[in-house]
């Protein structure tokens, strides 16, 4: 029997990092009525955060932990969501299918 030996890893993605955390930082500063949804982690991947202009827009990133991008979220004064609970906003569903339609 596997002995546990500390807390489980994601083993196929890396760690987020100060450029995720700039990343999101920079969208939220950069458009209008951002909103930040928390994604937990997974076997694959680590926490990671969808962040949703107004206008549906978004960019997902790793943020490591659900704390890290509720400090965020108060510093920039910005709404933070737990996409489990919530889902994800129909604008953000309504640019993907506009990108969509624009590419094909």
């Amino acid at each position: 029997m596997r002995r546990l030996r500390g807390p489980r890893i994601a083993k196929f993605d890396r760690e987020a990092n100060d450029a995720d955390i700039e990343a999101l930082i920079a969208f939220a500063k950069s458009r209008r009525g951002v909103e930040f949804y928390v994604e937990p982690e997974t076997f694959a991947t680590d926490t990671t955060a969808v962040a949703v202009a107004d206008d549906g827009e978004w960019t997902r990133r790793r943020v490591g932990s659900p704390a890290v991008i509720g400090k965020i979220a108060r510093n920039l004064a910005l709404p933070v969501y737990d996409v489990q609970l919530t889902g994800y906003p129909a604008r953000m569903r309504a640019y993907n299918e506009r990108r969509k339609r624009e590419e094909g």
